[in-house]
């Protein structure tokens, strides 16, 4: 009989069991079912209890015996408890969204919400936004339904909403690059709110960021619905403290640390001297000649540069893709907007910030081979690194630049 674990169609990507694990001293298992499996799993109830994801929130409503008030409300339940064989519906996404919207410093009070999607979790979002004194809340869905409004009205009718929260899949892992909505329409928007975690900042939260807009990605949301899950497994409560520190555990055991910088400048030095258990080290220069079976001195010269910019392209797109990486880019990696963005996708960027004086010109760098190269791909680049990274390092010895680099990780 299986105790604990999710219920969902995919969840090869899912995060819940490294949450759980550190909420509780519990197995819990990852349950990929098809819709006709579903029937048999919830009527033979051979489990203690389980969360519920997509697609089934809404379907799963028909095995319980017993719905709280909270989850007929919303109309989706995304936690099943079986007590003596009776089995109890909750939804505890409710009290994630709600966290992640605090969490996010917005105020949703006499505004106008567009919630993107029509699924479960945005019937919850809609509760939570309701509750939280939204003057206006609007569903916006591809589905052609006279409750919902287009993408297109979204967009033209009511660009003047101050507060968007997407509980679609789009964007999600592995369609990394896709966006459900263009910002730039909405003049007045304050806040955005992605219920996707994976990546742990999607495109919209990236793009309402660099607009100077309040956002925040699905990983909290997620820690705090499954705490208030595991209280309704076991019947006690979990503190607000195990609940950051759980969020911080696993923020800093997914995301990436990137380190760009000018050609020699460290990079790969530094970023093996970063030890982390359980991060692997990759630089992308090193993938793309193995990838190509020959250097990149070679490559560009029989090639040209742009074929080995889209090259690196390729590679960023790929490992940009994992977690739990140290990344270690070529000089040029930052001079394509879509390669920041992918890297910043499950990364912080670092800027190893050498001084030219510090460089030298190398002949198998074919691009900065001579030192009236090297300066002026150092004149080119030098506030292209300083705008992309989140942090710069200043000019030390590797050593302690791993070290900094591990401080500023943690805060």
């Amino acid at each position: 009989m299986r105790k604990y674990g999710c219920v969902g169609k995919k969840l090869t990507h899912s995060f819940s069991r490294e949450i759980h694990s550190r909420l509780a001293d519990y197995k819990y298992e990852l349950i990929e079912l098809d819709e006709e499996e579903m029937s048999s799993f919830f009527t033979e109830k051979k489990f203690e209890a389980v969360n519920v994801t997509i697609p089934y929130k809404q379907s799963v409503m028909s095995y319980l015996d017993v719905i709280s008030e909270k989850a007929k409300k919303i109309g989706a339940v995304n936690t099943v408890v079986n007590k003596n064989g009776t089995l109890y519906g909750y939804n505890t996404d409710y009290y994630g969204i709600k966290a992640l919207v605090e969490r996010a410093g917005l105020d949703l009070s006499h505004r106008k919400v567009l919630i993107l999607g029509s699924g479960g979790t945005s019937k919850t979002a809609r509760e939570v936004s309701k509750d939280l004194g939204a003057s206006e809340i609007l569903i916006v869905s591809r589905k052609n339904k006279a409750e919902f409004i287009t993408y297109e009205e979204a967009a033209t009718v009511h660009s003047d909403a101050q507060i968007i929260i997407n509980t679609t899949p789009v964007g999600m892992y592995p369609d990394c690059d896709s966006s459900p909505i263009d910002l730039s329409y909405f003049g007045e928007l304050e806040g955005v709110i992605d219920v996707v975690c994976n990546p742990l900042s999607t495109n919209l939260i990236l793009d309402a960021r660099s607009r100077g807009i309040k956002a925040e990605g699905g990983l909290y949301m997620l820690v705090m619905q499954a705490a208030v899950a595991v209280e309704k497994f076991l019947g006690s409560e979990i503190c607000a403290e195990k609940i950051e520190a759980v969020y911080r555990s696993v923020l800093e055991e997914k995301e990436n640390i990137v380190l760009v910088g000018m050609p020699g400048s460290g990079k790969s030095t530094v970023g093996k001297l970063i030890n982390l258990t359980g991060y692997t080290l990759v630089d992308t220069d090193a993938e793309i000649e193995a990838r190509c079976g020959t250097s990149i001195k070679e490559l560009i010269s029989t090639k040209g540069e742009k074929y080995f910019r889209d090259l690196e392209s390729e590679v960023i797109r790929d490992v940009s893709s994992r977690q739990s990486l140290i990344i270690s880019t070529g000089g040029g990696a930052v001079l394509r907007e879509e390669n920041v963005t992918r890297l910043k996708h499950s990364g912080k960027i670092f800027f190893l910030d050498a001084p030219l004086s510090r460089l030298c010109a190398t002949s198998d760098r074919p691009l900065s081979d001579t030192e009236d190269k090297l300066k002026c791909l150092y004149d080119e680049r030098i506030d292209i690194y300083r705008a992309v990274s989140e942090v710069v390092v200043p000019d030390m010895t590797p050593e302690a630049e791993a070290e900094f680099i591990l401080e500023k990780r943690r805060g």
